[in-house]
């Protein structure tokens, strides 16, 4: 089985640590995208803009492994704070195309660089 790793110069560069994506016939594996724009700099605003960008750069990386947002089949979603899980829903429920995929949301101890979500995915290739 061929395995390809994938990383997007649409999102900061973590290619010293970590590959965007890994893809394997037939499917692809998003890493945990942060809130962080191309600059590594975490958004300005609050839940509802960082799971935009969130989303945004889950779909930059898609783009680079052939796919898109509808092709997601799973998504795992860590929030800092749970209580925020109603404002991500609203921000989610209108940059995800239906009919929407499977998804885990829970509150994690602890994400990279101190953010409030990191979403994750897989999708089809």
């Amino acid at each position: 089985m061929s395995i390809e790793k994938l990383n997007t110069p649409k999102n900061s560069d973590v290619s010293h640590i970590l590959s965007h994506a890994v893809k394997i016939p037939g499917l692809i594996f998003v890493s945990g995208q942060v809130p962080k724009n191309i600059d590594a700099q975490v958004v300005p605003g609050g839940i509802k803009e960082h799971t935009a960008q969130c989303i945004l750069n889950v779909s930059n990386v898609l783009e680079a492994a052939g796919s898109t947002l509808d092709k997601v089949v799973k998504f795992n979603i860590y929030l800092k704070d749970i209580g925020d899980f109603d404002a991500v829903n609203e921000a989610y429920e209108k940059l995800v195309p239906s009919p929407k995929p499977a998804r885990t949301c829970i509150q994690a101890a602890g994400l990279p660089g101190d953010v409030d979500i990191e979403i994750e995915a897989i999708a089809v290739a």
